[in-house]
């Protein structure tokens, strides 16, 4: 995944793009970087950011950058924001997206203008250069942008920061966000909508699906208008978006009190645990919601240890990540103990965290573990953001079990019935998965309830990881 925040102001920008960077650290762990123009010219500063906060390593840079306009990025991907010099002029550029047709694409380039790329370590060639490059085919920026956003297959965010302002453009569904804040003397936008909050700003315009505005210090000039149809990703309130933050008017807390409670309203008189309880961090709210809405007490029978443990998705390697979630939740035993536990986490991917997490619980004592994901079972890797690190669908745990009873040959169809909850398929392969994971009872959010706690036309909601459905 990856977030980024812009600043155009009539003075010194670099602190507030500094603190509005890191607010975005919940969505990347591996680069960070800052981008800045003023009197003396362009100034980049990139890190890598997998042991240490954003914070740490870039305290140094600001003290040294100096500028009225920035950009910069959390990654976890590319070395970004980049700087470019070419026949549009000089301009940084940064990207939160995917792009799936990306051979296709670098073959357009070869063909047509006999480009040429920097090759990363990983042998792969930086997709914000892809796209600064594909920019450049066109008579100008704003050209370049339409031109990128028509031939992206999957999803493409971008800044571009020339030296007279920025240009902001929200993807051509908006399957990612896309802000700006306003305060005396300097407008931002930023990826999240909580970023510029405590900086000053006040929201100022929400960018739509395919909407390019152009930010300077006086204002915002609306380039490209939004287009109607709109498939913003339904998880980044499931899991991804800090609790503060909120998409198209709906804020994430909010959305998951309300998850939890219809979780809460499903089960009805069914099971009668002692307490409730949120896989930290993203699950709490979900659980909060549960707990108000069934009357079961709210505890926490672990808790996170945040000092020094990252959010345990981000390291590539499957072993570590599934180290890092063992080693930072510490069991309450006190709360554990001879006790009925219903345990809510944003959802379910390959199963073998919530699984440690599970044993654990039983080896501290506890009774019984009903567990309720916030969301459906995930039946497709995503195809438009890259917030997964799965390798093959066939890792998603929900696949495994349909594999086990239906080989490798699925049908579409067959596919269907396992994610429709009314159907004989989808009970089976909820069974298959309880009784793998040994929780006690297992029911996951329906589809038809998550689109209900979101509360936006389901028609403008991306459900694709769940349904299949583009």
């Amino acid at each position: 995944m990856g977030g980024f925040f812009g600043v155009a102001s009539k003075n010194d920008c670099v602190l507030e793009l500094f603190y509005g960077v890191d607010y975005h650290s919940h969505l990347g762990t591996r680069r960070g970087g800052m981008a800045t123009y003023g009197k003396a010219g362009f100034n980049r500063a990139i890190h890598n950011i997998e042991n240490s906060p954003f914070r740490t390593k870039f305290d140094r840079d600001v003290s040294e950058m100096k500028g009225h306009l920035g950009i910069g990025c959390i990654s976890d991907f590319e070395p970004q924001p980049l700087l470019i010099q070419s026949h549009l002029g000089s301009f940084a550029v940064t990207t939160v997206g995917k792009v799936n047709n990306y051979e296709e694409l670098l073959n357009r380039l070869y063909n047509n203008a006999r480009s040429h790329f920097q090759e990363m370590t990983n042998g792969q060639i930086n997709v914000t250069e892809l796209v600064a490059a594909l920019i450049c085919e066109k008579d100008s920026i704003l050209e370049g942008i339409k031109y990128v956003q028509e031939l992206v297959d999957g999803s493409m965010t971008m800044l571009v920061m020339t030296k007279e302002g920025i240009y902001a453009a929200r993807d051509r569904y908006g399957r990612t966000p896309l802000v700006v804040g306003h305060k005396t003397d300097a407008y931002c936008v930023s990826f999240e909508s909580h970023a510029y909050i405590n900086l000053g700003y006040t929201d100022y315009k929400v960018l739509g699906p395919a909407e390019v505005v152009y930010v300077t210090p006086e204002g915002v000039e609306v380039l490209c208008k939004p287009q109607e149809e709109m498939k913003i990703c339904s998880f980044l309130w499931v899991y991804y978006g800090y609790p503060t933050s909120s998409y198209e008017g709906v804020n994430v807390e909010e959305m998951r009190y309300k998850c939890g409670s219809m979780l809460a309203k499903r089960d009805g008189n069914s099971v009668r645990p002692d307490i409730v309880a949120g896989v930290p961090d993203s699950g709490i709210a979900h659980a909060i919601g549960y707990a108000n809405e069934s009357g079961i007490p709210y505890a926490r029978p672990f808790i996170k240890y945040t000092p020094t443990w990252p959010r345990s998705f981000m390291p590539t390697n499957q072993s570590q990540r599934n180290l890092i979630a063992r080693m930072k939740l510490i069991p309450v035993h006190a709360l554990i103990e001879n006790k009925k536990l219903l345990l809510i986490d944003d959802s379910i991917v390959r199963g073998t965290q919530l699984r440690e997490t599970t044993e654990f619980l039983y080896q501290s004592g506890a009774k019984e573990v009903h567990v309720r994901p916030a969301c459906p079972p995930i039946m497709y890797g995503c195809k438009y953001l890259n917030f997964s690190r799965s390798k093959s669908e066939m890792e998603l745990i929900a696949r495994q079990m349909i594999k086990k009873r239906e080989g490798d040959d699925v049908s579409k169809e067959v596919l269907e019935e396992y994610s429709n909850p009314c159907t004989c398929r989808y009970a089976q392969m909820i069974e298959d998965i309880r009784k793998q994971q040994n929780f006690t009872t297992l029911r996951y959010h329906r589809l038809d309830d998550l689109l209900t706690s979101i509360g936006i036309e389901p028609c403008k909601v991306c459900t694709y990881c769940f349904d299949g459905k583009e």
